[in-house]
C-alpha cells in the first residue's frame, strides 16, 4: 500500500512554494525546462498543441504540466484552496501509473504542479459565496450556466492573474499569452454553488486532428464536459476545471473523467475516440444490439442492470428487458464500473467478468483478452486518496488505460499509443 498521506503532504509543500516562480513584482522567472526530448515541456516544446507533441508522442516518458490555480470562494480558511488543488494533483499523478494498483514500481507519467496560485476572495465577502472577481455573464439568467469562460482571457482578468510581461512590466500577460508562452497548461479554479454564478464541470476547446495525428488547419471543437459557445478558441487546447469547494478530490477526478469522455465524443482525435469507445463501453449498441450505446442511458429508478451470474447481464428499462449472455465488461465509464448496477455504484461485491486489467493485451487462450471476475475490492486501496464521488474507481480506471509502457495492441497489432499525451494535443 502506497503512503498517500505522505505523497499528499509532499505535493502540498510543493504547491506552497509556487512563489519561487516569480519576482516580487509578479514577473515570471525564466522557465527551467529540460533539454531531454523524452520529457515535456522541454526547451524545444513547452506549449499545448505544439506540433512537436504528436511528432514525438511515442518517445515521451513523462509530462509535467503547469497549473494556474484560482480561488473564487470567499471566506475559505488559509490553506484550504491550496489543499484542494494539491490533493487533486496527487490523485491525478498517481492515476497515470499504468497498472500501478499491482505494480509498485510503475512510474507516474503525469507530474502536475502549481505554477501560480491566485486568491481572489473579496476582503469583506460573504463566506461561502463566489467572489465579485468571478467572470460572469450579465446577460444570462442566474439559473443558467452564467460563468463566463471567455472572461478568463480578457485584459482586465490578466490584471487579476497578476503576471507581469517580462518585456513590458507596465502590463500583465493575458491567459492566452501565458498558454502560448508555455507557462500554463491547465486552469483549475474553486467555486461555490451559491445560485449566483454557475459553471460546467470542465471545458476545453481542442484542435481537430486527422487519422495520422496531423492538425487540421482551422478546425476545432468543444472537447470537454459541455462547452460555452461564447468562449473563444485561442489556437491551443486548454482545460478549465471548476472544483466545488464543498466537495473533494473524487469529485474533481469525476470532472476530468467526464472531460476525457468529452474528448472522445468530440472525435477531435479519431484514434483516441475509436479505442476509448471500446474501453469505456460506448459501443453497447454494436456489441449487444442495445438501442443505446452506453449505460448512461439508464437514468431513473426503473432502469438498471442485474447480474444473475458473472457471465450474464439483464438490462432493464421500465418494462423492457434485454438479457446479455456470455457477457463481460471491458473498462467501464465514469459512472459505471464493470459490475455497476446503476449510476455511481462502486459498492457491488458481486463478481462480473471483465477484461479491464487485460484490455487488448491478449493474455488469455488463443490471444484473447483474459476475462476475470471483477468486484469493487480492488478499489479499497484508493479510498483515502480519492474518497468522495467516483474517486477511488476513477484512479483505478485511469491506471488501466493505455499509459506509458502499456502492453495493449491496436487493431493492426501495433503497440497501443499512450493516451495521456492526447491531453495536451
Amino acid at each position: 500500500m502506497r503512503d498517500y498521506k505522505r505523497l499528499q503532504q509532499e505535493t502540498l509543500q510543493q504547491t506552497l512554494r509556487w512563489q519561487q516562480n516569480f519576482e516580487p513584482d509578479g514577473t515570471p522567472k525564466p522557465l527551467r525546462d529540460p533539454k531531454d526530448p523524452t520529457l515535456w515541456p522541454n526547451t524545444v516544446s513547452n506549449a499545448n498543441s505544439d506540433e512537436w507533441i504528436p511528432r514525438n508522442h511515442d518517445r515521451i516518458r513523462q509530462m509535467r504540466p503547469r497549473l494556474l490555480c484560482i480561488n473564487f470562494v470567499n471566506g475559505l480558511e488559509s490553506g484550504r484552496a491550496e489543499r484542494i488543488f494539491s490533493d487533486l494533483i496527487t490523485a491525478l499523478n498517481e492515476s497515470s501509473r499504468y497498472h500501478g494498483y499491482k505494480d509498485p514500481r510503475a512510474p507516474r507519467f503525469l507530474e502536475y504542479s502549481v505554477w501560480r496560485y491566485v486568491d481572489l476572495q473579496d476582503p469583506d465577502g460573504v463566506r461561502g459565496r463566489n467572489s465579485s472577481a468571478t467572470p460572469r455573464k450579465t446577460h444570462v439568467p442566474v439559473q443558467a450556466i452564467n460563468g463566463s469562460y471567455d472572461g478568463f482571457f480578457t485584459e482586465a482578468f490578466a490584471e487579476r492573474i497578476g503576471v507581469r510581461d517580462p518585456n513590458d512590466r507596465k502590463r500583465f500577460l493575458t491567459l492566452k499569452e501565458l498558454v502560448d508562452a508555455g507557462y500554463v497548461h491547465e486552469v483549475w479554479f474553486t467555486g461555490a454553488a451559491d445560485n449566483i454564478v454557475s459553471w460546467l464541470e470542465c471545458v476545453e476547446i481542442k484542435p481537430r486532428y486527422d487519422a495520422n495525428f496531423r492538425r487540421i488547419p482551422g478546425e476545432y471543437v468543444q472537447a470537454g464536459n459541455g462547452g460555452d459557445p461564447e468562449q473563444r478558441f485561442i489556437g491551443r487546447s486548454l482545460r478549465l476545471n471548476m472544483l466545488n469547494y464543498e466537495r473533494g478530490v473524487g469529485c474533481g477526478m469525476e470532472n476530468l473523467g467526464h472531460a476525457l469522455e468529452g474528448t472522445a465524443h468530440s472525435n477531435c482525435i479519431p484514434y483516441f475516440r475509436e479505442y476509448f469507445y471500446e474501453y469505456a463501453m460506448f459501443d453497447l449498441d454494436k456489441r449487444f444490439g442495445l438501442p443505446f450505446n452506453s449505460y448512461y442511458y439508464l437514468w431513473g429508478e426503473d432502469k438498471g442492470i442485474e447480474y444473475p451470474d458473472e457471465r450474464t447481464a439483464i438490462v432493464r428499462d421500465g418494462d423492457k428487458r434485454w438479457t446479455l449472455t456470455d457477457y463481460y465488461a471491458t473498462g467501464g465509464n465514469v459512472h459505471f464500473p464493470p459490475n455497476g448496477r446503476r449510476h455511481y455504484d462502486q459498492d457491488n461485491t458481486q463478481p462480473v467478468l471483465s477484461t479491464i486489467e487485460d484490455w487488448r493485451i491478449g493474455s488469455g487462450r488463443g490471444g484473447a483478452d483474459l476475462k476475470r471476475p471483477w468486484t469493487n475490492a480492488v478499489l479499497e486501496q484508493f479510498r483515502d486518496l480519492a474518497p468522495d464521488c467516483m474517486g477511488r474507481w476513477l484512479v483505478y480506471w485511469r491506471q488501466n488505460m493505455p499509459g506509458y509502457r502499456n502492453k495493449s495492441r491496436d487493431k493492426q497489432g501495433k503497440p497501443m499509443k499512450n493516451w495521456w499525451p492526447f491531453l495536451f494535443y
